[in-house]
């Protein structure tokens, strides 16, 4: 259903400061903690002695503790002590592959001898102080690959976004899409059009006219497992649209992390990062609540789709031109789930 040899945003860190967090990814249910010194930790969210969640415990001095009946454990999963009781004989629970980077902590679902940092793709916004970034977190029941398709293709923002981000012009200007290797790339270019009211207030917030003609681009980047980075932006119509120089233009990126928590399920880490004026505070936080509203429309959509998918396994959805970077997009999590099926030999 989903690959799990791959890096997956588990939490943000201010989500596990000072007590333990339960949370389940790719059908895995995991607690995540601060272990001794300081560093991020995922384990198997079963007690040994009696499967008591240990997300229900507590953290003292990095020590993680179950909330059942005392016994502490180990950043390795293995027991450590209990209050009267014999306990390092326990078998040991599982330790997942964990790191905190980007501002974000990960966890490797699968196989933890195929872990490796280098595997994490680089994002350079995270690290830059020229870039400010602002997100939040929604728990959506869907499909995650229903996400992807969503944030691969959107002409939906015409309909779902109509008071925000969305344009007829969207729809009448058709999409490309390539795909180089893992990474699917789909891209609309819209030229001498109004700015719709979202990127308005953008342009506002870089000192910028807001009532001129502009051209517009949304460049959508599919990345494995589940990770869309989307280039956006407006720049005054005749300065080179997106490659216009920066005194002329807003751009942002669209953050969009998928984290699977079920078949049906998701956390969805979303965000913007943004490089002009990125010291403005007010300006994120604009930002990050004119993207909450967008977000939150998608939500219901999305969710009312699952509904109907599961109660219809028997309908084919259709596909059109618009489809593209969706449908690429789940070939390459199909490759993925192929290499990792196991291999049967006659």
């Amino acid at each position: 259903m989903f690959p799990k040899n791959a890096w997956y945003v588990a939490c943000t860190p201010d989500e596990i400061t000072d007590k333990p967090l339960g949370r389940k990814i790719c059908g895995e249910s995991l607690v995540l903690y601060r272990g001794p010194e300081g560093q991020a930790t995922a384990l198997e969210d079963f007690c040994p002695h009696r499967g008591a969640p240990l997300s229900l415990g507590k953290v003292e001095n990095g020590k993680l503790t179950c909330g059942y009946h005392g016994l502490e454990m180990g950043c390795d999963g293995k027991t450590v002590s209990m209050p009267g009781q014999r306990v390092r004989g326990f078998p040991a629970i599982r330790a997942y592959p964990a790191l905190e980077r980007y501002g974000f902590i990960w966890v490797w679902p699968g196989d933890a001898a195929l872990a490796d940092e280098a595997k994490l793709h680089h994002l350079e916004w995270a690290e830059n102080p020229a870039w400010a970034y602002g997100g939040g977190l929604f728990h959506i029941n869907c499909d995650y690959r229903l996400m992807v398709d969503n944030l691969m293709d959107l002409s939906h923002e015409t309909y779902v976004h109509a008071s925000s981000i969305g344009q007829k012009e969207i729809d009448e200007t058709p999409t490309k899409t390539v795909v180089n290797g893992d990474e699917v790339i789909t891209s609309r270019h819209m030229e001498n059009i109004s700015a719709p009211p979202f990127w308005r207030m953008a342009l506002r917030g870089n000192g910028l006219a807001d009532d001129v003609p502009v051209d517009r681009w949304q460049i959508c980047r599919f990345t494995p497992p589940s990770h869309v980075m989307i280039e956006v932006g407006v720049a005054h119509a005749g300065h080179g649209g997106y490659d216009a120089p920066a005194e002329h233009k807003a751009a942002s990126i669209v953050v969009d992390f998928i984290t699977p928590e079920t078949e049906t399920s998701i956390w969805y880490f979303w965000g913007m990062a943004r490089n002009f004026k990125p010291d403005d505070a007010e300006l994120t936080t604009t930002i990050r609540a004119g993207q909450h509203t967008i977000f939150s429309e998608d939500l219901q959509m999305l969710e009312l789709q699952q509904r109907n998918l599961l109660a219809h396994p028997e309908r084919k959805l259709l596909m059109l031109n618009i489809d593209s970077g969706g449908v690429q997009s789940r070939k390459v999590i199909e490759r993925l789930l192929a290499a990792e099926a196991p291999q049967v030999t006659a």
